[in-house]
């Protein structure tokens, strides 16, 4: 009986470090939510369409790292038009910076929405929230508000620990 109370003991602690743990990287950071009355920002970048393994979808993202030294207070934006289920499953991406024009090789991508939804996740990598529960978040708040959405979904990355999507608004 003694055993089972020190195995109790051993995993009550284990579970309890893993909260405190789960909690300082953000893991419990509310997602927040809210409207901006302007437009979404013009993109420049390029579209991948295949599996997420290949070699070129890691291309795209290194190219666009690069040109985030060239151009200061820029972001890298995604927009997924088709996410794969699985590592062979197909998608299409988006992956671009926020410029008001495309560079020579480059596609834009500009919205006529007036305003989107905005959503904020402050969170380590290893804790933050899904895609699917942060689209069901901002889809909640839209029909809460009678707000009628795009259907895109613009992730925007800040930093490791900050990601914000932008979801026009019909």
């Amino acid at each position: 009986m003694k055993k089972i109370g020190i195995a109790f003991a051993v995993l009550l602690g284990l579970f309890t470090l893993a909260y405190i743990a789960f909690d300082r990287l953000g893991g419990n950071n509310p997602i927040l939510v809210e409207i901006v009355d302007k437009t979404p920002p013009t993109l420049a970048g390029k579209t991948f369409k295949g599996i997420p393994q290949d070699k070129e979808l890691g291309e795209t993202f290194q190219y666009f790292e690069t040109l985030l030294s060239l151009n200061p207070g820029k972001k890298i934006h995604t927009i997924y038009f088709q996410e794969p289920a699985g590592k062979l499953d197909t998608m299409e991406v988006f992956v671009g910076l926020d410029l008001p024009f495309a560079p020579v090789g480059m596609e834009s991508k500009s919205f006529s929405e007036s305003r989107y939804i905005l959503a904020t996740i402050k969170a380590s990598k290893w804790v933050m929230p899904g895609p699917e529960k942060v689209k069901a978040k901002i889809e909640d708040f839209a029909k809460e508000n009678n707000l009628t959405l795009t259907g895109l979904f613009i992730d925007k990355i800040i930093s490791d620990k900050e990601v914000v999507v932008v979801a026009p608004i019909k």
